[in-house]
């Protein structure tokens, strides 16, 4: 892919890398495109590639007994899908899928392990990367045990936004009730407070953020720890 270079992607990790580390892996990478819905990673399956996005939202989630599936993080161009790989493993309990389509540079996991072994470099960045996320999962637990809906709704909107160039999220209230692990209903009323604070805009499939400020009021505490992390560890997320 001679037109792939570190100043060509927008993958935050692939852009923090060396030179040398970027050459270690760049040909391997392979572009891929995703939509909306699409499993990158199975539960309990052997990990076939690390997904490094360009673009759009993944989430990762954990299945209840009855089948019910919550969001436990998500990962965006800030990062990468495939942790299990990075730190030992082949599978992992949980799923991964995309919750807003885009692309990505991918990797075959034994080509990932390989560059690994080859390069203590490369693995203290996305080590880095996985101290990020451990933060945003852990925040996750919390703010699902005392925050209201309509903070962790602000929070996650937030979130997605960081991971997307514009102001436009393509998502409907079934699929944020999934996320958050709510039922439709709060999470309509949720959307309502926030329209009436003039924060979004919901339309149909698809939520506009119309003053950020207002959304990161709203979610008070539950924002900002692991952006913060994440830029004094790797830099800025935005």
């Amino acid at each position: 892919m001679p037109e792939l270079s570190p100043f060509s992607i927008r993958n935050r990790l692939l852009a923090a890398l060396s030179a040398g580390d970027f050459a270690l892996i760049r040909p391997h990478l392979e572009p891929i495109l995703l939509n909306q819905s699409d499993v990158i990673i199975q539960a309990h399956a052997p990990i076939e590639h690390v997904y490094f996005l360009e673009a759009g939202v993944t989430s990762v989630v954990t299945r209840t007994e009855r089948g019910r599936r919550i969001e436990i993080g998500l990962v965006g161009r800030d990062g990468f899908a495939g942790v299990p790989v990075l730190l030992g493993a082949d599978r992992t309990p949980h799923e991964t899928f995309m919750q807003i389509g885009g692309a990505a540079l991918r990797i075959e996991a034994d080509a990932f392990r390989h560059a690994l072994e080859q390069s203590p470099s490369l693995q203290k960045l996305l080590l880095r990367f996985v101290q990020v996320f451990h933060l945003q999962t852990a925040q996750t637990a919390a703010c699902n045990g005392s925050h209201p809906v309509v903070r962790r709704l602000a929070r996650w909107l937030l979130m997605c936004r960081d991971r997307l160039d514009g102001d436009e999220l393509p998502l409907t209230h079934e699929f944020i009730a999934v996320m958050l692990g709510v039922r439709r209903p709060g999470v309509t009323e949720a959307l309502q407070m926030l329209e009436t604070a003039q924060a979004i805009r919901a339309e149909r499939r698809n939520i506009v953020v119309l003053d950020r400020r207002k959304l990161e009021e709203t979610a008070g505490d539950g924002y900002g720890g692991p952006e913060a992390e994440y830029e004094r560890l790797i830099g800025p997320l935005r």
